[in-house]
């Protein structure tokens, strides 16, 4: 197991993963990016902006030196939303040593570049790093609550996510390892998409049989892009890929679920965005997985409408109507 873990992002993964450490007596320190907000959750030993309600350890320390919180630690975890990694570790790459291992909990795939967040890690970092994703089902209250939970590691390099998994496993969360980052990063990024799908058929008052379908066929689309581009088809019906999916698609806690179910009320996109103060990384991915199913020539109906919604402001019933009548033909 690792002895010391610094973890940057004062999300609600971020936070929750403090307190999942720091209950097995890890030695851990939080950084985020805005000073003010990290000395405010210091004071008031919560985190009520990103995850309300929680006690944070007495035995968590609050580090907002750069310097300082990349120092001692012998790991360290990411847990910035993809579209933020570039410049938080372009700050940070100063004080860093390439000798620490880094996770990422991340889901999502850069815009501008199409790099999954361990991409994004080595290109800021150099290619001389060892990096590990962790993904799967993990909603941060219920992780909170310490009700059971699973999650895959997954890295190329099999020493690193064996020490990840019985770092992070607990009675309640149950870690497996995975050799395929591809795909379990890419599995992780794209169902935040099919999840704003799946809320707006909540919004519309579509219905179950609707979701299964959505559901289904967002987990085929998901698996053919993954192919594509080299990830393992069994990772699309494990923990990071189904498992993800159907967590995120149905609970009331996700975020993506959420923004969906208030646009399909009929809400702006920007009226969706402005309730929440946390970020809806499917929004953001869309634009990236659209990109990557042009660039790999690969079929993606439901997320090509989720994009024509979010930034072509399509009507909901327009866009459901299209998908219903597309071209009959073999599942």
């Amino acid at each position: 197991m690792f002895k010391e873990i610094s973890i940057i992002g004062d999300g609600a993964m971020g936070t929750v993963l403090c307190m999942l450490l720091c209950e097995k007596q890890i030695p851990v320190r939080l950084w985020g990016y805005d000073a003010e907000q990290l000395c405010l959750m210091e004071q008031e030993r919560e985190n009520k902006k990103f995850l309300p309600g929680y006690k944070l350890p007495d035995g968590l320390v609050f580090e907002s030196n750069d310097e300082r919180i990349l120092s001692r630690a012998d790991l360290i975890v990411s847990a910035v939303p993809c579209q933020y990694m570039r410049s938080v570790w372009s700050r940070l790459k100063g004080s860093f040593s390439c000798d620490i291992p880094i996770v990422t909990v991340a889901k999502g795939i850069e815009n501008e570049t199409l790099m999954r967040p361990t991409e994004v890690l080595v290109d800021v970092l150099g290619e001389d790093i060892k990096s590990a994703a962790l993904s799967g089902p993990t909603i941060a209250d219920e992780l909170a609550r310490k009700l059971p939970a699973t999650a895959c590691a997954a890295s190329a390099e099999e020493e690193l996510i064996i020490k990840v998994q019985h770092t992070f496993s607990t009675p309640w969360f149950r870690v497996y390892t995975n050799s395929d980052v591809v795909g379990v990063e890419l599995a992780g990024a794209m169902k935040n998409v099919i999840a704003i799908a799946a809320g707006i058929i909540d919004g519309v008052c579509a219905g179950d049989n609707a979701k299964a379908a959505l559901v289904t066929r967002g987990l085929a689309e998901i698996t053919r892009l993954g192919i594509a581009m080299g990830a393992k088809s069994q990772t699309f019906s494990g923990l990071a890929g189904l498992g993800d999916l159907v967590t995120t698609c149905i609970s009331p806690k996700g975020r993506n679920r959420s923004f969906g179910e208030r646009i399909g009320r009929g809400q702006s996109v920007d009226q969706a965005q402005q309730a929440t103060e946390s970020v809806i990384e499917g929004r953001t991915t869309c634009k990236s997985v659209c990109a990557l199913g042009s660039r790999f020539k690969v079929e993606m109906p439901i997320t090509e409408s989720v994009y024509k919604i979010l930034f072509e402001e399509m009507a909901v019933e327009k866009a459901i109507s299209e998908l219903m009548q597309r071209e009959l033909k073999a599942e």
